[in-house]
Parts: C-alpha cells; sequence; structure tokens
C-alpha cells in the first residue's frame, strides 16, 4: 500500500519529522502522553487546505472556524525579490497560482538543493509584481471550483493580523537557496517576529535551527490511508495521539476539522463508553469495507465493530437452501469465473444487462466450494481495500447468520433482505420468502423477542407477504433517487412497511459532488411515524460530497444532527458505531467541528464561471412507483420457461414487479474487466 509519510523519531512510529523551537515543561499527571501533558496541538497547513486553495484567506478562514480553539496557522514562508516573506508552499509559483497566465514565459532554472529546477521563482518577483497573481488549488485531485475566487497571494503580517490566530507557524523550507540570492530568511524571521506574535518556527535544515521537538506532519483526509484504518482518517489521528504508548505533540493536517474532533471528542473513549446517540448502525454485508462481503469474517469483524443490526441479504441456492450474498449473480462476490462453473453462465435479462453466473444455478455445497472475493467499488479512482483480506472467510447459511446473531449479546437486531422473489418462483420454482420465513421458524425467532427482526425488500409485494405470514418489522427500500413523495403515497407505503430506507442523495441531492440542497423526504416520512434509514456510508473519501471534506465521520454527523436520521447503513460500522460514543454529542451546543454542515454552503462560494451544470431534481415518489400485484406462489406459477434467453426486454421501471434489477447493472465488458482484476 502505497504510504507518502516516513516514520522517524527515535522508537516512535512518526509520520515524518519537524523542528520546532519551543520552550516546554511536563506535566506526568495528564491523561496526554505529550511533552507537556498537554492535549495535541492541532496545526492547519496553509489553513483548510484540503478544500480551498491552500495559504488563502478562505482556507485559512474556513481552518478557523471548523477546528479546536487554539488551532495553529501554518504558513510556509518563501521570500520575494524584495524581501517581502509571503505564505506560499513553495518557492515555485506556478504549480499553486495563476503566475504563468500573468507572466508568460517568464520561467527561469536555478540549481536548488542541488538539483536543477524550472519554473516561476519568487526571487524573482516583488510584493508589488505578484498583486495581479492569485492563489489556485495546486493538488489537482481537489476540486478547482473556487480558482474564480481571486484569492490574493498573502503575507505574513497579513495571516497574523487579518486573521489573528490563536497561534503561528513559520516553516522555512530554502534558507540556503535564498541565501544564494542575497535574501536572508533569518534577518526576516527576527524582523517579522517584532512586529507579530510568531509561536513556531521549523525547518527542515537543521542549521537554522537548534533545543528540538518532534511534530507528526503530512495527513490527509484525501489520499489512500494505510489499510490497518479503513480509509477512516479520524482512526487514524487516534493511532499518533491516543495509543496507550504515546501521544504526538501536535498533528499537522490538510484538513483540522478531523484531528480537532479526533482530539477533543474521540480520544480517551472507553471500549464501554456509552452511545450518546440513538441512531442505529445497520451493516451493508457485514463489514463489507474490510472483508468480502456477507462472509462469517465480515459478519464476526461486523459486531466487534459494534454493530446494532446485522444483515443477510437472502439468495437461494439450486437446492432451496438460502444464504446470505450481497449478490445473485456470484461473479459480483466470488471467483467463480475462474472455477469450473464458468460453463453455467447466462443471459437473464429479467435480472440483468448481460451474463452472469447465478447462485439458482448451484446447489450450496458447489457454492460453498467458491473463494469469496472483497469488493472494490471505488478501483476506478486506485482506491483497493485491503488485499490481505481480500479472499478471507466463508459463507453463511441463512441457518448458520441466525446462530451467530443469537450468540452475540451486543446486537439489537437482524435485517433480512428479499429480492428477486417474483422472478425465483415464476422461473425457478424457488420460494425465497418461504424460505426465510421457515429459517427463521427454526432458529426461533417467532417466539424470541432479543433480536428485532426486519425484513427489507425494494418489492411491495415481497413485504406483503411476511406481512400476511409474520409479525416482523417490514423495511421498505426505496432505491431510486427521490426529490420528494406523495402523502397519499406515504400512506400507501404504510400499508405494508414499518420503515424505509433511502438513499443519501434523496436528502442531499448534488450535482459534480457539491451538495446542492436538502429535500423534506425524511420529515415527510418520518411525520408518518416511519422510521428512516439511509444509505451507503462508506469511508473511502471519493463516496463523499466534496461538503463532507473527505471525512467519514463529518458526514456521518450531517445526517445524524442535521436530518436526524434513524439508521446508518455502512459497510465500515466501526466508524459509525464509534460516532455514537463521542462525547461531544452530549454538549448542549456542539463545537463547531461537530456541528453539521450547512447544505449548499460550498456550491455558494464558487464563481459563476466555475458552477457545475444544474441538474434536473430527483423524481416524486407516486404510487405507481410502489404499488406492485402479490406476489405469485411457486405452486401457482407458470413452469418455467426454457433459461439462457438472449433477448433483452424494456427494464421495469424503479420499485414495480416485476422486480427483478436491484444489481449494479454491469456491462459484458465492465464485467470482463472485473474478472480480470481479480486474476
Amino acid at each position: 500500500m502505497f504510504n507518502s509519510r516516513a516514520l522517524v523519531v527515535l522508537a516512535l512510529l512518526l509520520h515524518s519529522v519537524v523542528a520546532l523551537v519551543s520552550a516546554k515543561g511536563s506535566n506526568s499527571t495528564s491523561k496526554w502522553q505529550t511533552l507537556t501533558g498537554d492535549a495535541p496541538l492541532v496545526i492547519a497547513r496553509g489553513g483548510f487546505s484540503g478544500l480551498f486553495p491552500g495559504f488563502s484567506s478562505a482556507a485559512y478562514s474556513l481552518a478557523l472556524a471548523t477546528s479546536v480553539s487554539d488551532v495553529v496557522l501554518w504558513c510556509d514562508v518563501q521570500l520575494t525579490k524584495d524581501g517581502a516573506g509571503i505564505c506560499f508552499p513553495d518557492l515555485l509559483l506556478n504549480n499553486n497560482s495563476d503566475i504563468q497566465d500573468v507572466f508568460a514565459k517568464k520561467d527561469k532554472t536555478y540549481l536548488v538543493n542541488g538539483v536543477s529546477t524550472s519554473g516561476w521563482f519568487t526571487v524573482d518577483y516583488t510584493f508589488s509584481d505578484l498583486a495581479n497573481v492569485v492563489v489556485t488549488q495546486g493538488v489537482y485531485s481537489r476540486t478547482n471550483k473556487f480558482d474564480g475566487n481571486m484569492y490574493p497571494i498573502l503575507t505574513v503580517e497579513d495571516v497574523a493580523t487579518q486573521f489573528k490566530p490563536p497561534g503561528l507557524w513559520l516553516n522555512v523550507q530554502h534558507d540556503i537557496f535564498f541565501s544564494q540570492h542575497n535574501l536572508s530568511m533569518r534577518n526576516y524571521v527576527l524582523s517579522v517576529s517584532r512586529k507579530v506574535v510568531v509561536n513556531y518556527i521549523s525547518s527542515p535544515e537543521v542549521t537554522f535551527l537548534k533545543g528540538l521537538t518532534v511534530f507528526a506532519s503530512d495527513f490527509v483526509n484525501d489520499v489512500p490511508l494505510a489499510y490497518n484504518y479503513s480509509y477512516d482518517p479520524v482512526y487514524e489521528y487516534l493511532n499518533f495521539v491516543d495509543n496507550g504508548d504515546f501521544s504526538v505533540d501536535g498533528v499537522l493536517s490538510d484538513f483540522p476539522i478531523t484531528p480537532s474532533a479526533a482530539i477533543d471528542c474521540f480520544a480517551h473513549l472507553g471500549k464501554n463508553t456509552s452511545g450518546q446517540a440513538k441512531t442505529l448502525v445497520i451493516s451493508k454485508y457485514g463489514a463489507s469495507g474490510d472483508f468480502p462481503s456477507c462472509t462469517d469474517s465480515a459478519y464476526s469483524k461486523a459486531i466487534a465493530d459494534g454493530v446494532d443490526v446485522l444483515d443477510c441479504p437472502v439468495q437461494i441456492s439450486k437446492d432451496g437452501i438460502p444464504f446470505c450474498s450481497s449478490s445473485i449473480n456470484l461473479i459480483d462476490s466470488t471467483t467463480v469465473a475462474q472455477s469450473s462453473f464458468s460453463n453455467l453462465t447466462t443471459v437473464i435479462p429479467e435480472i440483468k444487462a448481460g451474463s452472469g453466473i447465478y447462485t439458482f444455478s448451484l446447489t450450496w455445497e458447489e457454492i460453498k466450494s467458491l473463494t469469496p472475493i472483497i469488493s472494490n467499488p471505488w478501483s476506478r479512482y486506485t482506491l483497493f481495500r485491503s488485499p490481505r483480506t481480500k479472499t478471507a472467510g466463508k459463507y453463511m447459511t441463512l441457518s448458520d447468520f441466525l446462530t451467530l446473531a443469537q450468540k452475540s449479546s451486543s446486537l439489537s437486531g437482524v435485517l433480512i433482505g428479499v429480492e428477486y422473489a417474483t422472478y425465483l418462483a415464476e422461473e425457478q420454482r424457488l420460494s425465497v420468502t418461504d424460505a426465510v420465513i421457515d429459517a427463521l421458524r427454526k432458529a426461533g425467532f417467532d417466539n424470541q423477542t432479543a433480536l428485532d427482526v426486519k425484513i427489507q425488500s425494494t418489492n411491495s409485494s415481497v413485504l406483503m407477504k411476511f406481512k400476511e405470514k409474520t409479525k416482523y418489522d417490514l423495511v421498505y427500500n426505496i432505491e431510486e433517487n427521490i426529490g420528494d413523495a406523495l402523502s397519499s403515497t406515504i400512506e400507501d407505503i404504510k400499508k405494508f412497511a414499518d420503515s424505509v430506507v433511502i438513499k443519501k442523495a434523496s436528502i442531499f441531492p448534488e450535482t459534480q459532488a457539491f451538495v446542492t440542497g436538502v429535500t423534506n423526504v425524511v420529515p415527510e416520512l418520518q411525520a408518518a411515524k416511519l422510521p428512516v434509514y439511509v444509505e451507503l456510508f462508506s469511508n473511502e473519501f471519493v463516496s463523499q460530497a466534496w461538503d463532507f471534506f473527505s471525512d467519514p465521520t463529518v458526514e456521518i454527523n450531517s445526517f445524524v444532527l442535521g436530518v436526524n436520521i434513524d439508521g446508518v447503513i455502512t459497510d465500515f460500522p466501526k466508524t459509525a458505531a464509534r460516532y455514537k460514543r463521542n462525547r461531544c454529542l452530549s454538549e448542549k451546543v456542539p463545537p463547531s467541528y461537530m456541528s453539521p454542515v450547512q447544505p449548499a454552503s460550498l456550491i455558494q462560494v464558487v464563481t459563476p464561471d466555475y458552477l457545475p451544470p444544474a441538474e434536473a431534481p430527483n423524481p416524486t415518489l407516486t404510487a405507481s412507483d410502489v404499488i406492485e400485484p402479490p406476489l405469485p406462489s411457486v405452486e401457482s406459477a407458470p413452469a418455467p420457461g426454457p433459461t439462457g434467453r438472449s433477448t433483452v426486454g424494456a427494464p421495469p421501471p424503479p420499485n414495480r414487479q416485476p422486480k427483478i434489477a436491484a444489481g449494479f447493472f454491469l456491462s459484458s465488458l465492465a464485467m470482463l474487466i472485473a474478472t480480470l482484476f481479480l486474476l
């Protein structure tokens, strides 16, 4: 796994080292294992540079607004031709500004640390020359939508006087280079220190400083983290400030909101700390962000991580055995395409476009022999889940899953998913509903009250069948994004469901990963006494809108505190379970770093020439979307037709009968690519 961080500092495992000049004492009685006994400092590198252009007025302002009260603003000091000190990430101006447009073809070449380097250097321009040069986003994987705001280059004095930060940190990177151009960084630092308060000075050039302390740097949310952290940046920070062995004295971050929350809200939480939020944590295929979906390993990890409700999407084998699997198409979740069963590939347009190898084509014994594979939903961004666990675990029958749940003392319930019931009854003569009811009865769930049983489906006909035969809680999954729901439609839903699952975009609609507003879907459903569970919350930063600062905890918090949802459906239950226990939720007024984001606040900062095109609003949910004919029984279903049909009919509308296609709808080419990746 790629990791840009260096591990130095004696025996301490630190990312990288910067030397800090500061006189500090010690306090052995503090809960913090820092040098002083105080909480680790949060240092905002260039402000909130993970979102806005680094070292801009917007970045520094947002850092102060979203961080702990003693946040320190970091300034990489560069010197101009006339000796002015500017806050800028490098002595080359071309990567983080528009200087190439202002001074076209004015680049030069110098030796920097013995390496020939070309570009636009700060030493070639006076500060007045840079008056028309603006700061831009220099990390190209981040959004450039704020570059049109014409943020000027700031001097050290500007940062100190305009923002009056609790702490100011000057980092000197190229003292030798500036000396070669008759500029003295030492003299500048001494001079500016007489004008404004400078709390910390650091440099990678040891000759510039002497009496040293170590901080950890290079913390960012939007790069691949070590697999140990499950793409959870809060988890990473806690490993450096609250690991039981040591604590660094501070952390340098492009996303200061995250270490602020880690230090103030999550550090020193005991495993038995009671939950501060009532929101249910519901697994998505177990802890499928860390292990292959719906395996014993994924389920055990989810329970250990503190999940409230454990889910099992039920598929059925050729010999009628119900088992847990994320997809009816075994190609999606196993190595079946590379097995001796590869000749069972068939095309079933009622289920999905393209070919597949389906669960009802193999017996349970044959399915058990397959190797599960971890899902990689963000592989197109080169974000992959742990290779160490990519084939770990075994599939479980529904019966074994229920036994596992009953043995857990921490679970509050199970969620059983049922899909494709119409197709299985009509075409395969298999009743998945009866198989589920029978398994639950045999496991004693008809009589026990310790675990709540939820039956989930995108088909109202399936839920009606369970309502006729059982007393379990019924969950209606609205699989399409909606912008509203008619009151009459909500009343229709109440006839067959006790709660509802909706997508995140049905609450916070997005345009090019910017939240554009908030809908009334949640309050409308809750007003009808229908609890609302929301999916899917993942840890990978590309799964979140820019508004959530590449932090899954910020996203969860915005849905829980901002919209008051009743349940979080996640493939990383540890993150959501830890969120429920954070101490900041107990405060009457949560701190800024534990406050929900304001919908559409970011997109309002984007200048018109950078605005993404407006998208059509999500549709309103109507009665025709939810009302379905009764589910056919196996006894009354017509004899199955031939399999392997190659004609592709028109797909059914979402959430209507025949409800068959809730899968990934991969094209044949995409499926082939996915198969090749497994090899």
